[in-house]
This record gives structure tokens, sequence and C-alpha cells, in this order.
């Protein structure tokens, strides 16, 4: 179904969290008149400033915008915004494009597609990667699942939010590929507290491990982005243990249903829960580096210069 021209510059945008609050942001400044909707409305207060319209409800932001993006913690959060009893699937109309980056499961993004078929309603999965400040930036990697010619009419939103996009075909697909790519960064961001520690446990200062990591077959996009927050002692609070564990769980689930398991994957999901356990699930996603420190009684910090 092709989008009304007349309607494409309006988006309602739900959930304002640590993505979706600057991809909004983004959207608003590339031109597009936004609504917005959060269940905590204060989030939405550095978008109305710049000219986006707050919802009142989530069904009443619905009228006359004919793309709705969502933006979402995880799979529980998405089905309710989308199938409750004031859902986005049950009250848009048809012809609308809904367009969904949260990080679900398989399954359920092949639920919402079916559903929303027998309302003649579009849906594209498009999970997006990277850390938050390159959504700010507009540098994000989107993986979007789902019609090829939908896709295609929603190219220059995902352009503005994005700097690699990549259509993967069928929907599952972008979920899939989100989640082994998470599964790649918690596995490296407990094994970057390893190396260091054992790097620092020899006596070699942690800038000069930290250097020669970069420099080195083992370097990853971890050890270039996360280091940092270690160094810093915040630990990356833009991502929570909660958020791990809930995608961890998804990896192992995806294996499960394909036959076999992930021995890696159990690992790291064995690792993040226990620091979960220990810190609480707000508590940022490096505190599983935190624990190996607390653990070996060395907190990985560098030398302040004299």
């Amino acid at each position: 179904m092709s989008v009304d021209p007349s309607l494409i510059s309006h988006i309602y945008f739900v959930g304002l969290g640590n993505m979706g609050n600057p991809m909004a942001a983004n959207l608003i400044r590339a031109g597009y008149q936004l609504t917005v909707y959060d269940l905590f409305a204060e989030k939405a207060s550095n978008l109305v400033a710049l000219g986006a319209t707050l919802a009142p409800s989530l069904a009443l932001g619905i009228a006359n915008n004919q793309i709705i993006f969502v933006s979402l913690p995880g799979p529980k959060e998405v089905q309710e915004v989308m199938l409750g009893e004031s859902g986005l699937l049950k009250l848009a109309k048809p012809g609308t494009i809904i367009i969904d980056s949260s990080t679900s499961s398989v399954d359920l993004v092949r639920e919402l597609v079916a559903f929303a078929a027998t309302r003649s309603i579009d849906f594209l999965e498009a999970p997006v990667t990277n850390a938050v400040d390159f959504a700010a930036l507009g540098r994000l990697s989107i993986f979007v699942g789902g019609d090829a010619q939908i896709f295609a009419q929603c190219q220059p939103v995902f352009d503005v939010l994005g700097e690699k996009i990549f259509y993967v075909g069928q929907p599952g697909n972008g979920a899939t590929i989100k989640l082994l790519t998470n599964l790649l960064w918690f596995v490296s961001a407990a094994a970057i507290g390893e190396g260091l520690m054992l790097g620092a446990k020899a006596g070699i200062p942690v800038e000069t491990v930290w250097a020669a990591i970069k420099s080195s077959a083992g370097n990853s996009w971890v050890a270039e982005h996360d280091v940092p927050s270690i160094f810093a002692g915040h630990y990356d609070p833009s991502f929570s243990l909660e958020l791990c564990c809930k995608d961890l769980g998804l990896v192992n689930e995806i294996a499960r249903a394909q036959g076999y398991e992930l021995p890696m994957g159990q690992k790291a999901q064995e690792l993040f829960e226990q620091a979960k356990l220990k810190y609480g699930g707000d508590a940022a996603e490096l505190h599983v580096v935190k624990m190996l420190e607390e653990r070996v009684g060395m907190f990985l910090r560098p030398q302040k210069e004299s």
C-alpha cells in the first residue's frame, strides 16, 4: 500500500527512553512533524521544546500520522503497546505503517506482522544497534525486516536515524541479527574485563594494556567504546543489566528453538544474571566487570598523572 505523500512527514513516535528520545529529536531536526508519547510524560520535555506535540494518551496520538515509530525496552512492553486494549495495532487505521525498533523476540515479531496484515496495516521490524551517543549522532545501524516496498518508502526516515541501513528480508530476521550482535557485545564486555585484569595484575598499567588491545587482533567495538566507562567507574549507565539479561535470554531461546545450545551464550547469561543479582537490574551493563574487580580486589583505573 502506498504512503499518502501529504502525510509522510507526520510521524507518531512512541517510547522516549535512552534510544527513542535522541532518535525522535533527529527526526524533528530533519523536518518531520512528530507527535510523541511515553508513559512518563517528562521524557518528552526536550522534544516538545523542539516542536513535537505530546499525545495525552497512547490512543490519542494515532490520528493523522501514517507512520508510527515505536522504541520500547522489550517484548513485554511491545506486546502491551501493540496488542493491549488500546494497542496500536487495534486502533491504527488501514494503510498505517508501524515501524518497531525495539529489541524483541522473533516469535513476537512474526505474530505482530500477521496480526497487522489482518487489519491492512504494514509492519516493519527495525531494531537498532550501537550506543546512545550514536543514536544522538544519527549513526545507528538498523536491521529492517518486512515488505521490501514498504521499506523503500520509509528509507528517508531510516536515513535520518542511521548510518548503515540493512534490509534483511522476512520478519524475524531483524530480531535475529540484532540479538546475535548483542550476544557478541555481551561476551566481549565480559571478556574485556578479564583481559584488562590479566595485564593489571601482572603490573602493567591498564592504559598500556588498553592501547595494546586496540592495536591487536583482540580489538573490538567494546574495547574501543566501553573501556572508558570502566576506567571512569560508572560502567555505562545507558544500558542496564536488566536489558542485558533479557536479550541474552532471547538469544538462548533462538538457539534452543533451532535445536542446539550456545555454550558462550549460556555462560554470558550466567555472568550477567550474577551481576544483576548482586547489583540490581537497573545497574549499568559493565557491572559484570565490576563484579570481577571486586572478586579480584583490584579496580581497573588508569594511573593519575602527577
